[in-house]
């Protein structure tokens, strides 16, 4: 049974007063057509993050617009030297980033991350690395993954084996087509985080540079 927008709201609304890392009281929502807006202000760049991935949760939510601004409570303000400090040690001291190969600035509380990597989730765990951070306010990821040479067949093969063994997605409803590096994903899925396994599962084959999302979210 589709939901109604009001039901939406007060789901999501719900879901934000359950995560426990975010104030709700601070969040205002809305709902139309199943894309939930989400305003006000949170007191870091990690509330804002968890508060976009809580509505996200919310089955029949189809997208979420971010609107959300970050307000650093006086004893979090950091200087912009002081944040790049922290976040290239934590770059350098998680396993999953090669610290080597990202450069970054911080400009008015602000990271921008920059690079090549080999993979998608190195490219996530270098944003996952700083997000976190006292101080941040925001950060850019324009990390890009370096392009081995693999043919479009063997990609498209290893995602579709990888969609069918995923607990979590149904791969009869999806399509997956590959154009040299980039994989576009058609079908029908039963929830946003479905649809993220489905993104994941693409990202993860080796020569993808590009996911193009096209999934839909059934009623």
């Amino acid at each position: 049974m589709k939901k109604s927008d009001s039901q939406i709201q007060q789901d999501v609304l719900q879901e934000l007063k359950y995560e426990p890392s975010i104030n709700a009281s601070q969040i205002g929502v809305t709902a139309k057509d199943g894309i939930v807006g989400l305003t006000g202000n949170v007191p870091s760049y990690a509330a804002k993050y968890e508060a976009v991935h809580a509505a996200e949760r919310v089955a029949g939510v189809k997208a979420v617009t971010d609107e959300l601004k970050v307000d650093l409570p006086a004893f979090h303000v950091r200087n912009d030297e002081d944040i790049a400090r922290a976040a290239i040690n934590k770059l350098q001291w998680d396993v999953w980033v090669p610290a080597d190969q990202i450069k970054l600035k911080v400009d008015g509380a602000w990271i921008t991350l920059e690079g090549e990597v080999d993979y998608k989730y190195q490219q996530i765990a270098a944003e996952d690395a700083v997000r976190n951070l006292t101080g941040v306010k925001g950060v850019t990821n324009m990390i890009t993954l370096k392009r081995p040479a693999v043919s479009s067949s063997e990609v498209q093969t290893n995602i579709e084996l990888a969609l069918h063994r995923a607990a979590e997605v149904d791969a009869n409803n999806i399509e997956v087509r590959v154009e040299k590096d980039k994989v576009i994903l058609n079908g029908k899925v039963s929830s946003w985080a479905e649809r993220k396994e489905a993104e994941r599962a693409a990202w993860s084959a080796p020569g993808v540079n590009e996911v193009v999302d096209y999934l839909t979210i059934a009623a």
